[in-house]
């Protein structure tokens, strides 16, 4: 292939005996110090009309918004690497070298299609490139220099946010209850929010004075103070509570990056002290202690027939006096749907006689109970055979199904009634200490 190059336009090149067509390449910069670079649409307006004065065959304009930081990343650039090799085109026209690569993953990729002669020719506004070492090396080192500003750009940033965190200031938008400082002299200080403020301060003291449980706290924001956080102006949901809850933030201390265990003193006024925190956290911890490994049966299988809401359950222990203790479960509604609901609350052995009065109604062709009982008398077998030395024969129609369910919600496991429920069908109402389905 012969290479000429023109006296008139500086590094254009000309290649004989070979149509060269284009693709229009046009992405958008996302990169601050760039500003200065053309949007998409100048970008695709100043290649058309380079273009139209040199004569240049375009096939195809392709848009793109991804970064060329990271290699593989853009769908767009990805598809127009699979055309070159498929011979649709064999140049490509764009704005800069750094608007095809960032990356040595992608430049490699650019590169080897021109050894393999399929790209013949990369066109810029001021610079063209074709397949001879010299081109190809200047190239690389165009894009080489793109992906050093974006490497040393990344460390100046992080550079930078560990500075602001060792001045006491917290990156990013602060939690609940404070608010970014607007004046130019103070920029990026927290302030307290003098509306939501004093209320996270009163949740934290409500969890470690009065025990109130994270629910608790959800419905008295939610239902009594209508609290709205102000970003999205939306309430907090229960998870975010807990967050919350669990933010040193708020006694002077933040961590940056989250779970790096780099932790500082902030230059914010604190909400509340560290005792009343360290207070909380051990009222959130043993919170969850209570409710890890209890198992209780009938929870999240049954919806309030008044709200809608689930049903949750708690559990009482009375000494008698005899000394030994009585633990009694209680099921009632959530009230995560309506605070005020009347639903009340049913004790466990009521519940049991209430389903078993459901089972005595309901045809229980819907319970998918009888692999399950294939299962136990597979099992009864083996046991009667490797045990007992017993061989006897038993078959499910032996089985009263309905006598096996009932026995199953009397004495058997928690683990096996929420199975005994979960083969029903139809969702489980509870209402004014009846279940229904």
């Amino acid at each position: 292939m012969e290479k000429q190059v023109s006296a008139l336009v500086p590094n254009q090149i000309i290649i004989s005996n070979t149509k060269v067509k284009y693709v229009l390449y046009a992405r958008k910069s996302s990169e601050s110090e760039e500003r200065q670079i053309l949007s998409i649409e100048s970008q695709v307006k100043e290649m058309l009309q380079l273009a139209e004065k040199e004569g240049l065959e375009i096939i195809d304009i392709r848009r793109e918004s991804h970064s060329a930081k990271d290699s593989g990343q853009r769908p767009v650039f990805k598809e127009l690497l699979e055309d070159v090799r498929r011979n649709r085109f064999n140049g490509i026209l764009t704005w800069a070298p750094d608007r095809l690569s960032r990356n040595a993953g992608d430049l490699g990729s650019l590169v080897d299609l021109m050894d393999q002669k399929l790209l013949l020719c990369i066109r810029t506004f001021g610079q063209a490139f074709a397949n001879s070492p010299s081109d190809k090396f200047l190239l690389m080192i165009l894009c080489s220099q793109a992906k050093l500003e974006n490497d040393n750009k990344s460390i100046n940033v992080k550079r930078g946010l560990r500075t602001r965190c060792e001045m006491g200031l917290r990156p990013g938008q602060p939690p609940v209850g404070y608010l970014k400082e607007k004046h130019m002299d103070k920029k990026c200080h927290s302030i307290i929010d003098p509306e939501r403020g004093p209320i996270i301060k009163k949740m934290f003291e409500k969890v470690a004075y009065e025990k109130w449980s994270g629910r608790k706290v959800y419905n008295w924001l939610k239902f009594e103070l209508n609290f709205k956080s102000v970003t999205g102006n939306k309430g907090l949901t229960l998870s975010n509570i807990y967050q919350l809850l669990q933010n040193p933030f708020y006694y002077g201390v933040f961590e940056y990056p989250v779970k790096s265990g780099n932790f500082y003193t902030g230059k914010h006024t604190p909400l509340i002290t560290k005792e009343l925190f360290d207070t909380v956290q051990s009222q959130v911890k043993s919170q969850v202690m209570r409710s890890v490994g209890k198992e209780f049966a009938f929870t999240k299988l049954m919806v309030c027939g008044l709200c809608e809401s689930g049903i949750t359950a708690n559990e009482k222990f009375k000494t008698l006096k005899d000394g030994s203790v009585n633990r009694h479960v209680y099921y009632g509604c959530t009230k995560s749907k309506d605070r005020d609901c009347k639903a009340g609350y049913i004790n466990e052995d009521d519940l049991l006689k209430q389903f078993e009065i459901l089972l005595d109604k309901i045809d229980l062709d819907e319970v998918g109970m009888k692999e399950k009982i294939k299962d136990e008398i597979s099992r009864f077998k083996k046991f009667n055979k490797i045990v007992l030395g017993h061989n006897e024969k038993l078959e499910i129609g032996d089985i009263d199904v309905r006598n096996y369910a009932k026995y199953i919600l009397k004495d058997g496991t928690d683990i096996e009634k929420r199975e005994l429920l979960v083969c029903l069908k139809n969702k489980v109402y509870l209402k004014d200490k009846k279940v229904y389905l």
